[in-house]
């Protein structure tokens, strides 16, 4: 193999090595929260919150209105006589922080005496004795004027007014940073959010038979909100679609990305349509591409083959020809990562019996290590399930772990050449980098604005794109 076994060592191998492991161990300690998620499921997703499902009975306005016992319906059965009497109910909980959008809806069942019902949102320090909208930090759309209060006693013109057999609903647009407001399933108009921290979803009446109920999401919405967020979406990729990307850079990191990861007859496909392109694209050195991307292509993409085929002893052999000094440590974290795979291929094809007497004689040398320790009780916790692919260790009989192995392989390959400076880019591509980089631009975006709004992430994206 020429340069590729001219080297006697593996620059940063426990490094590279261990991040693999590291993020192995990531996938099971998620996967052992939430189970449901499958093997194949996206496993960054947002972390659950807990969501609106019903008005508080614990911090209300006391007697001047009653919440029906169902949690969802509010009275006024008093007579009011100043604005400090109003009937005020949050919901039990915050909106939900951690995603594009939040709405919830009121239906006008009777008007009252005035029609003095209002919807918004307020925080856990409003006064609930006030409509939503006259105190700070605090926005309600009034039913009677249909006026808009932001955080003092004079409302903006903003829509129409709304009456018994109205349904009316409020919402928040993290990505806008806006709040909105709907009447009978048509949009009224959004207004700047500069309410700060979480906010509750607030219902308010205040003149005597006034009565509503509050609809969570526990039936359907009038408004078309799917349709709302396809649009906001819609709206989003107009103005990424609009900034403009040179041809031969795009083209440049994604031949990069198949140069790293050994993807070698996809790398020809793209470079006999890239001259087939009038006129053709020539990549630059700045665009990540330099001479040493090339680096053992052909041997990274047999062992990714043969490892996501399953013949990891194959794998083992074909290694100890061309790279040797990879393992020629069988305790390393390479060594162990593979170990595991042949386990598993093991239990796939239903060897049980071979399975363990594999795992007794492999797995014994790596005990002193806790991270290794608990990943082989993964491995071994798939000969307690009849049908282990649907059990919470499933997601080891998924593509995504063989392809973690062959990413530890293709890295640890990378960093024996011998012009490699750092050995740690090995373990990503340009593109996954810059993803990685785009994530983290999306979570500090997210942070200034007070933790709120979605993360960015890729596989929505990328089934955004399908669909359209």
């Amino acid at each position: 193999m020429s340069d590729a076994t001219s080297q006697s060592d593996i620059p940063a191998k426990d490094s590279i090595g261990d991040y693999f492991l590291d993020l192995w161990c990531h996938t099971s300690k998620t996967l052992a929260l939430r189970p449901e998620t499958g093997a194949e499921s996206e496993l960054y997703d947002e972390e659950e919150e807990e969501q609106p499902t019903a008005l508080d009975t614990l911090n209300s306005s006391g007697g001047f209105s009653v919440v029906g016992p169902d949690k969802l319906s509010l009275l006024y059965t008093n007579v009011n006589l100043h604005g400090h009497d109003v009937g005020v109910v949050q919901a039990n909980h915050p909106a939900p922080l951690k995603r594009m959008l939040y709405y919830f809806e009121i239906y006008v069942k009777n008007a009252g005496a005035k029609g003095q019902i209002a919807i918004g949102f307020t925080t856990s320090a409003f006064k609930v004795r006030r409509q939503p909208g006259w105190e700070a930090n605090s926005c309600g759309y009034h039913g009677d004027d249909g006026l808009l209060y932001r955080g003092n006693g004079k409302g903006e013109a903003f829509g129409p007014t709304f009456t018994t057999g109205d349904t009316v609903g409020g919402g928040i647009n993290y990505a806008m940073q806006e709040f909105f407001f709907t009447k009978n399933g048509v949009l009224v108009g959004s207004v700047y959010k500069d309410v700060k921290g979480p906010v509750f979803p607030t219902v308010a009446v205040h003149s005597q038979n006034e009565e509503v109920t509050v609809n969570f999401g526990q039936d359907p919405f009038v408004f078309d909100l799917k349709a709302y967020e396809a649009e906001q979406r819609a709206k989003q990729q107009v103005k990424i679609d609009n900034i403009s990307i040179p041809q031969d850079a795009s083209y440049g990191i994604v031949r990069s990305y198949l140069q790293h990861n050994g993807y070698e007859e996809t790398l020809k496909l793209l470079d006999i349509a890239a001259q087939s392109n009038v006129p053709p694209i020539s990549v630059a050195p700045e665009n990540g591409v330099s001479g040493d991307a090339m680096y053992a292509l052909s041997e990274r993409k047999t062992l990714r083959q043969l490892i996501k085929s399953g013949k990891i002893d194959e794998t083992f052999s074909t290694l100890g020809k061309w790279y040797p000094q990879i393992i020629e440590d069988d305790t390393s974290t390479i060594c162990f990562l593979l170990h595991c795979q042949k386990f598993i291929e093991l239990v796939r094809d239903g060897k049980l019996e071979e399975a363990v007497l594999y795992g007794r004689r492999e797995f014994d040398k790596f005990k002193k290590s806790s991270a290794c320790d608990d990943l082989v009780k993964d491995c071994a916790a798939l000969l307690a399930y009849d049908q282990p692919s649907k059990s919470s260790v499933g997601y080891l009989l998924g593509d995504s772990q063989k392809e973690l192995v062959a990413d530890a392989v293709n890295a640890i390959i990378l960093s024996t050449n011998p012009n490699v400076k750092d050995p740690c880019l090995c373990k990503h591509s340009s593109l996954e980098r810059l993803i990685r980089q785009v994530t983290a631009c999306f979570l500090e975006k997210r942070s200034l604005n007070g933790d709120q709004g979605e993360a960015f992430r890729l596989s929505r994206i990328l089934k955004s794109s399908k669909r359209a």
